[in-house]
């Protein structure tokens, strides 16, 4: 059995170098080993949160840019709104000018063809009146029989019109 023993034993110089060696496996697994992952990992780490921080930076930037450009839309919207305001109201001046315009250019025509029915009803009237006038003596000379003076003539038209104008 002592080879047994000797097989599950334990000697107190193995189990020394068994810790030395243990020792020393992890000692190089942390030099060369556990540091350089570790400094990959926190590399790696360093990164996302560098990742991160951009995105989050652009996304800022994003929403800075989204409130410009809504704050621009509105402006033009209100621009947009105000030169339809603009144009309406000059449409609508152009609009009160060019009746001014018409009902004055009217006013103006009614007026003149009032002056020309006046002035057209006088000179019929003034026809009217000479061939009146002219009847008149031709009709006085042929009742008197004689030829009338020049201010006879005057008087009587004027009395025949006077008589004319009682009857109507």
């Amino acid at each position: 059995m002592e080879g047994f023993e000797n097989f599950i034993g334990l000697n107190p110089w193995t189990a020394l170098f068994m810790l030395c060696n243990l020792v020393i496996v992890f000692l190089v697994f942390k030099k060369f080993l556990f540091k350089p992952v570790q400094k990959m990992i926190d590399d790696r780490q360093q990164e996302i949160d560098t990742l991160y921080a951009e995105g989050e930076a652009k996304r800022l930037e994003a929403e800075r840019l989204h409130a410009d450009y809504s704050a621009q839309l509105a402006g033009a919207r209100e621009e947009s709104a105000r030169m339809l305001r603009e144009a309406n109201a000059s449409a609508q001046q152009q609009r009160e000018q060019i009746l001014r315009e018409a009902k004055a250019d009217a006013a103006a025509l009614k007026e003149k063809a009032n002056a020309d029915i006046a002035l057209e009803k006088k000179k019929a009237l003034n026809d009217v009146k000479d061939d009146i006038s002219s009847l008149a003596l031709d009709i006085a000379e042929q009742v008197v029989g004689k030829n009338l003076s020049g201010a006879d003539q005057n008087a009587l038209v004027e009395e025949f019109l006077r008589d004319m104008g009682d009857l109507s």
